[in-house]
This record gives C-alpha cells, structure tokens and sequence, in this order.
C-alpha cells in the first residue's frame, strides 16, 4: 500500500510538474502576443492653420478615422498653428523622421520636389472641381509618388481653397501692382508672378505677414480666405480682391521610413484615411468660405470680385509664368494637367 502511494505521489508529481511547465510556456506565449497586439505607435501630426480651421477639423477627422480603424494602436498627436516649427523645417523634420508626418502647402515644397510647385500656377485652375480632378487622379498620383526618393510618402491633396489678393490699393488690373511690395511665401513661382504684374515680392514667413502689413513692410499679400481670416489680415488691409488667381494646395506627407516600418494594415488605414478626411476638410472649407467673407466685410473692409474681363487681363499677364516652369516641373506633367482640364470641360 505504501509502495502503491508512493508511486501516485510521484505520479501526480510529476503530471503537476508537465502541467506547470506547460502554463508557463502558455503564459509567456500570451504575454509575447499581447505585447505585440498591444504595441502603440505615435504620430505627430503638423499643420499651419488656427486650432478653429477647416484644415485643424480635418486633421481631427483623420484623427478620429485612424484611432477607431486601428483600435488605438497609432495615436495621432495633432500640433496646429506651427507649433512644431514652420512649414520647410517641419518637412525636414520629417524627412529625418523625427517628425511622423504633416501637412505641407505644395509651394513650399519646390525646394525638395520641383514638380510639387504645378498646382501653384497662376490661372491653372478654372475651379475646385478642376483641382480634384487633376489632383485625386493621374497628375497628383504621379506628383505624391515623386517624393518617395527624397524620403517623404505623399498620401493625399487637402487644400486652404483659390487664394485672394488683400491690398491698401485698389486693385483692378494688373498694372495696379506695379511698384507694389507684396509679401509673399517662399515659392519661385508666386515670386515669378508678382514680378510678372511689376509689383515688388517679398518673401516673408506666414507667421510675421501680419506685423509686415501692420507696419506697411508691405502693401498686400495673397492667401485664401481661410487664411486672411484664421490670421486676421484684413484688419490691416483695406481691400480684399476675389480673384481666384491661384489655388492653395496642401500635401499630406508622412516619414518614409517611420511609415514603411508600419504593419501593411497600418499602412493601408493611414493612407485612406488620409483621402476621406481631405474630401470632409474640403467640404468644410467651401461651407466656411461664405462666413469668411461675411467677417472681413463686417469689420468694414471693401470685398469685391475681378469681372470675367478683367480675370482675362490677369490671365495674359501672368501666363509667361507656366512657360518659365514647364521644364522644372516636367512639360509632360503640365501637359497632362492642361489635358485633364480640357477634358472636363468637353
């Protein structure tokens, strides 16, 4: 009997040791998987605009599409107003990828990427519809690809809408800017097309143009409504021209590198939901623009509209400048854009 006992206590010993073993193998393997399930990603997101802009409610929609499709694994952290630095540093930084990813004016991109300039060619667009075609389709897929050699993935086209001109000189004509000095971003081609109407460019951060117009550093600027509200330029201005003269393009970028160490669902989710929230900060522009006018008029600044004639003395005068970038930017590209256009219209 005490033989019996002995051999089921040794037995059960040892089934309780297989048992034990077996568990903790099953504990660790648990533990690997829900580290590896549970394993979060930030990513710092920059834009130029107020907190209170159709391009920040945008970014919150991206935010919000990202966070639920990947259960929380990417937490997007949102820096509105340049709080990460300005537009061209904050491209550096993503390309070294200490920045995840930001939402660029494709005009201060031509120091990276020539062909990122194309959309910022006075008169090319005849209206928004005009550049989500060109921009959602072949044109813009070909444009986003081409900054994949310098270290940055372009996921989609948002936009701040058609830029206006802001002036303390009534502006009718082309040759009312001459001797002008507009502030400027630091674009070739918007420089190029100031000097084109005989005004005097000046190239002056986004951030300071307020105090350069304050101080009558310049005589007027160019920037979409969004802008001449969000920053409150018409307070220093006594004309706001509704020209249409050039459409204000944003590239949403990521790190390349940040962005191919990502699981391929990672991927996938970023980049579409980088489109659907460019479509609803789109929307959200055009149904804020009215309301913008409406805040510059109210403040007592004089807003009227170029006639379809006199756009068409603007249109003359600055179309040297597409012929002056066409090989920067690629003859075939432009050529594919004017194309496109056409076709539309057909």
């Amino acid at each position: 009997m005490r033989k019996y006992l002995k051999e089921l206590s040794i037995v059960t010993g040892m089934m309780l040791f297989i048992v034990g073993c077996s568990g903790d193998g099953d504990e660790e393997n648990t533990a690997t998987a829900s580290e590896v399930n549970e394993e979060v990603y930030e990513m710092k997101l920059h834009h130029d605009l107020a907190a209170d802009s159709p391009q920040h409610v945008g970014a919150e929609k991206f935010k919000e599409i990202v966070e639920e499709k990947t259960e929380g694994q990417v937490e997007v952290k949102l820096f509105p107003s340049g709080q990460l630095g300005d537009d061209v540093e904050v491209a550096e930084l993503i390309q070294s990828g200490s920045v995840e990813s930001g939402i660029i004016p494709t005009a201060k991109l031509s120091t990276f990427d020539a062909s990122m300039q194309l959309p910022d060619l006075p008169f090319l667009f005849p209206g928004r519809e005009a550049a989500y075609e060109v921009l959602d389709g072949e044109v813009g897929k070909e444009l986003l690809a081409g900054l994949d050699d310098i270290g940055l993935t372009g996921a989609s086209f948002w936009e701040s809408g058609f830029k206006q001109f802001t002036n303390n000189v009534r502006i009718e004509s082309p040759s009312d800017f001459e001797g002008l000095k507009i502030r400027t971003m630091e674009s070739p081609i918007v420089i190029e097309q100031f000097n084109a109407l005989d005004a005097n460019p000046v190239p002056i951060s986004f951030a300071e143009t307020y105090n350069a117009l304050q101080q009558n550093v310049v005589d007027g600027q160019e920037n979409p409504l969004v802008s001449i509200v969000k920053m409150k330029f018409y307070e220093v201005q006594d004309y706001t021209i509704i020209s249409n003269h050039g459409y204000l393009a944003y590239a949403f970028l990521m790190s390349k590198d940040w962005f191919e160490d990502l699981p391929e669902d990672i991927q996938t989710v970023l980049l579409e939901a980088s489109q659907e929230a460019a479509e609803f900060e789109r929307e959200e522009t055009i149904a804020q623009e009215e309301g913008f006018i409406q805040t510059i008029e109210d403040y007592g600044v004089e807003v009227y509209e170029l006639s379809d004639e006199q756009i068409s003395e603007f249109q003359e005068a600055t179309r040297g400048v597409h012929d002056q970038f066409a090989d920067e930017i690629g003859a075939d590209l432009l050529e594919k854009t004017y194309e496109t256009i056409e076709n539309m219209n057909e």
